[in-house]
């Protein structure tokens, strides 16, 4: 996987094996912080509840918009899950075009063909309704539209010379928050590497968190997009470029997920766990979008393009790992997300930072497994771990603000740990 950064020109490097690799990653993450508070990043307009889908169109009307792309995939269309903004459209004489062909990690292909479709219809606004994948190819296509522009050109750091289209965003799954980020990733058609357009103004004007759109989603999906929520927020937490502010929401999400996401899961029809995870979902996004991830998501992000993972699932089996190789850096920033968030035993207060650092990576673990979530990393192959490692090192060195930088070798350790226990989990449901 590669990222794309103008950060990485910022800063001269001769790459992993300089001395100075520390130096220079702690540098791009200050010059990543200093970003942050430089250049203004917006917040959508926020709905929630079942009469969200209405209102976040309301606005969209409001704002003078008369002619709809609709962005979703061919699965949610065919479950009429769009139904519910189409018919209110309706109702209100507005017309709208569905482009249902976004697939999982869309290609610039599928991107560039939703381009094409709401330029020919003409259109004025984009909803996208549906996960991570359906709301980055809709930033980039509304960003393509409103920049008149080939979806390759917007790739790297502040591509973009024009706002998008008006882009408007009714998640279906409570993981990514990407309807809170400024960043969008999209998969090179022949080698399927993920690349990363990140600009402030790619960030939808609004998002409508509407539970009954979610009830549907089965169980697994549900566990791992909700560890996805929880690794935002903990990658955030520990990131050396939290603030205030994103300690505020990063906490609440952790909160959120904790008490809601095994509700969820045992009860799809659970509206009030659905609803708290979409909010949590959210304001994870919102956390990691200044303050950054970590390893967790580097490591999964290469399990994915290695070995087909679905991305919540991959973080799952990750993050234990990860905060392991933390704990010694971050147990007072964990300690004080405990406390925080009440995931500590009562009576337990007085304890060492450690040991209450170390009863909330207990409690994350037993979360995961509760989840069922499936552990095994089928076809992981050793000869694939420098790669792998070497690629994780570079995610990080270029974009994150990590409390623990990690050599690529410290990196392969984790990967081997995943394979052992990929294999004990096999051989014993065998």
């Amino acid at each position: 996987m590669k990222h794309p950064n103008r950060l990485s020109q910022l800063i001269n490097t001769n790459g992993l094996q300089h001395a100075g690799y520390l130096a220079v990653a702690k540098t791009r993450a200050k010059v990543l912080k200093a970003f942050s508070y430089v250049v203004p990043i917006r917040r959508p307009m926020l709905f929630v509840g079942e009469t969200s889908c209405e209102e976040l169109c309301d606005m969209l009307i409001n704002e003078g918009n008369a002619h709809v792309f609709i962005v979703t995939d061919a699965v949610l269309n065919k479950l009429g899950i769009p139904a519910k903004v189409t018919d209110y459209l309706d109702e209100k004489n507005i017309r709208y075009h569905i482009y249902d062909g976004i697939t999982p990690d869309p290609t610039f292909a599928v991107v560039k063909e939703g381009l094409r479709q709401s330029v020919a219809a003409k259109c004025d606004s984009i909803i996208a309704i549906g996960g991570g994948s359906v709301i980055d190819a809709a930033k980039m296509i509304a960003m393509a539209q409103g920049n008149k522009c080939q979806p390759e050109q917007l790739i790297g750091l502040l591509k973009a010379k024009k706002p998008s289209v008006p882009l408007y965003c009714i998640p279906t799954t409570a993981g990514t928050g990407s309807e809170a980020t400024l960043g969008a990733v999209v998969s090179d058609d022949k080698t399927h590497q993920k690349a990363l357009s990140i600009d402030p103004r790619m960030v939808p004007l609004a998002a409508a968190i509407d539970p009954a759109i979610m009830q549907g989603m089965p169980s697994h999906i549900t566990a791992d997009t909700g560890i996805d929520v929880l690794t935002h927020a903990l990658e955030a937490w520990m990131s050396a470029n939290a603030s205030v502010e994103t300690d505020y929401y990063a906490a609440s999400a952790v909160k959120s997920v904790m008490q809601y996401l095994p509700l969820a899961y045992q009860d799809g029809g659970n509206l009030k766990a659905r609803k708290e995870m979409g909010v949590a979902a959210h304001y994870g996004g919102i956390a990691f979008n200044k303050a950054g991830l970590g390893y967790v998501h580097a490591i999964a992000h290469q399990l994915g393009a290695y070995y087909g993972i679905p991305h919540g699932r991959a973080n799952a089996i990750v993050l234990p790992y990860v905060l392991d190789v933390n704990r010694q850096a971050s147990k007072k920033r964990l300690a004080k997300l405990a406390k925080q968030t009440g995931m500590i035993r009562q009576g337990n207060a007085g304890n060492s930072d450690a040991e209450i650092a170390d009863h909330l990576i207990a409690q994350v673990r037993d979360l995961i497994a509760s989840l069922h979530i499936d552990p095994t990393v089928k076809g992981m192959q050793s000869s694939d771990f420098d790669d792998i490692a070497k690629a994780a090192a570079k995610e990080v060195s270029d974009t994150y603000a990590v409390p623990t930088y990690l050599s690529p070798a410290e990196i392969k350790d984790i990967l081997t740990k995943i394979k052992h226990a990929s294999e004990q989990h096999i051989g014993a449901a065998g």
